[in-house]
């Protein structure tokens, strides 16, 4: 059984190429809600719907986000009334958003997003990371803003501080999320090419699952979210940049710190992980331009982490993962190449 951690377009592929590697029993994707508001009186889940739509082959693949063949007359006659536009909801986008909310009045996320899924023909498990409010609020040098008002309405322009998880504290990780860490038939756990501040840190911040990790019987792979120095997509790089943490696969090896046992690279930065001491290395084609690319890097990912032993520790009490300074990573500089 495979554990992945996803959020944004970049876990979305990796997560849809490991679905196409593995069998639906097989694969279990928890995804970040620090990013999910309230917006026009509706919840909005944008990585759940990324991953669910991307799944299900309904993505918008040029963009990465929201639905192919989206319309916006929605958008138009709100524009018209003054109403707020600087988050777009296309009209079949809409749809998922007001029948959740009805929905959400009864339900929790969890199941909603299992009915959701099992609409739309996907098969393999999607669990949000908690069925409680988590809210990501980001320190800028222009204040505190709400995540969407960071991301989206400023367009990730005001120099990045630091994130607050609104609600993490009182936050019970979904209970597929402790079982599949527990489950002695866990093979790997898979950190998709996603923001590591932004989308996989909510997820690890989560009480108790950090400890669980460190406690692992399984592997934990990283894909990176960037080549040359540059994400892939969105402001990731930036973020690292004004974290102080080379945008590299040293930069990433700190921010995971020794929770990592092995890390994926693409062939631009093998260079750059000589002689790092830290978690293995595989360097590949890291680029997943369509679905042929998304599997084979999924597969590639999987058959690394069959290689690799998981280390175990005991986390001492001041430590904890995302924290802009170096942690402690056992050496271990070996490069494989795909």
């Amino acid at each position: 059984m495979i554990l992945a951690l996803a959020g944004g377009v970049g876990g979305a592929r990796l997560a849809r190429g490991l679905a196409a590697a593995l069998a639906p029993e097989a694969l279990t994707i928890i995804v970040n809600t620090g990013d999910d508001f309230e917006h026009l009186g509706l919840h909005v889940s944008p990585d759940i719907d990324t991953v669910m739509y991307t799944l299900a082959g309904l993505n918008n693949r040029q963009q990465g986000w929201g639905l192919a063949g989206e319309s916006w007359a929605f958008m138009s006659a709100l524009r018209r009334l003054g109403g707020a536009t600087w988050f777009q909801l296309g009209d079949q986008d809409l749809a998922t958003h007001v029948e959740r909310t009805w929905r959400l009045k009864t339900q929790p996320l969890s199941a909603v997003t299992a009915e959701f899924c099992a609409r739309l023909n996907v098969r393999h498990r999607v669990v949000p990371m908690t069925d409680d409010p988590v809210r990501t609020l980001v320190d800028t040098d222009e204040g505190r803003l709400a995540f969407q008002d960071y991301f989206v309405r400023r367009q990730s322009a005001p120099r990045f501080r630091a994130i607050s998880l609104a609600g993490i504290e009182a936050a019970r990780p979904h209970s597929a999320l402790a079982a599949a860490l527990a489950d002695p038939a866990l093979a790997a756990i898979v950190i998709c090419p996603s923001n590591p501040v932004l989308s996989i840190r909510p997820i690890l911040a989560l009480p108790g699952i950090t400890e669980l990790l460190r406690r692992r019987r399984a592997p934990v792979v990283a894909v990176s979210p960037f080549i040359g120095g540059q994400a892939i997509k969105g402001p990731a790089a930036k973020i690292m940049h004004e974290l102080g943490l080379p945008v590299s696969p040293a930069g990433l090896a700190s921010f995971y710190g020794d929770l990592l046992d092995g890390l994926v690279i693409d062939r631009a930065d093998a260079a750059l992980a000589e002689g790092l001491a830290g978690p293995a290395i595989m360097a590949t084609n890291t680029l997943m331009r369509d679905d042929a690319d998304q599997e084979r890097l999924a597969r590639e990912t999987l058959h690394f982490a069959s290689r690799l032993h998981p280390m175990r520790r005991q986390p001492t009490p001041d430590e904890d993962i995302g924290r802009t300074r170096g942690l402690p990573i056992r050496p271990r500089p070996q490069i494989h190449s795909r």
